[in-house]
């Protein structure tokens, strides 16, 4: 029979106690309480970090507007942005400047002439910028016309001529028309400061109401009813 070894079934037992204890740590110390303070220890840190950077985001504050306030300076003297405050304003502002480049072109309105306008509605959501725009409608002469498109699209503030459309026209339609040019219609926009329409009282944001003199009546009733006179002259003669 081998005789017992002391030493040797002392370092079995440790063995066997230092497993115990770790087998004991892992399904009840672990879990229930080193894991959670872990997980505290991580939530704390994060917090800690995060005030950090809203503290450093708060004394940039007065950086920030300062910076915002010449932002808003620049494109205050810019002139790609419509200088007016509101969309009603502005949507005055583009009837008042398509007169000045049709009087500036035709003086007189012999050979252009504005036969119709009608505001549109912005209907973008969520768009960055308030887009203000008339629908427009012209008789004018070839080279009267390149004149107003140039003088609408070169001016200050900026403005855009989009969806052109030209017919010829081969008829006299007034007393003060040579029955020469072209019947054109495009649409006419420009775009307000950022914020602008927010800032103006009782804006509507992204909505281009009719100006005053947009709605003068029967501007368009005339210009049909020389049309068919037009039409029955026309049908008159190629009998």
């Amino acid at each position: 029979m081998p005789m017992p070894n002391p030493r040797r079934d002392r370092w079995l037992a440790l063995a066997l106690l230092v497993a115990v204890l770790g087998l004991a740590y892992l399904l009840l110390v672990h879990p229930w309480f080193t894991q959670p303070l872990l997980a505290i220890n991580e939530d704390v840190a994060a917090l800690r970090e995060r005030q950090q950077r809203v503290q450093a985001q708060l004394q940039q504050q007065p950086q920030i507007e300062q910076r915002l306030k010449e932002t808003r300076q620049v494109l205050e003297q810019r002139p790609g942005f419509l200088r007016e405050a509101t969309a009603e304003a502005a949507a005055a502002a583009l009837g008042a400047r398509l007169q000045d480049a049709v009087a500036m072109a035709s003086p007189g309105n012999r050979s252009c002439t504005i036969s119709n306008r009608t505001p549109l509605t912005d209907n973008r959501r969520d768009a960055e910028f308030v887009r203000v725009a008339m629908q427009v409608r012209l008789r004018c002469g070839v080279a009267e016309l390149a004149t107003v498109l140039h003088s609408l699209e070169t001016g200050s503030p900026r403005l855009f001529v989009d969806n052109l459309n030209l017919i010829a026209q081969r008829f006299q339609q007034s007393a003060n028309e040579s029955g020469l040019g072209l019947d054109v219609s495009f649409e006419l926009a420009g775009y307000l400061l950022p914020g602008a329409a927010a800032d103006g009282a009782a804006a509507v944001p992204g909505t281009a109401v009719a100006p005053p003199e947009a709605a003068a009546p029967a501007e368009p009733a005339v210009d049909a009813a020389a049309e068919a006179d037009a039409d029955t002259d026309a049908g008159e003669g190629a009998e």
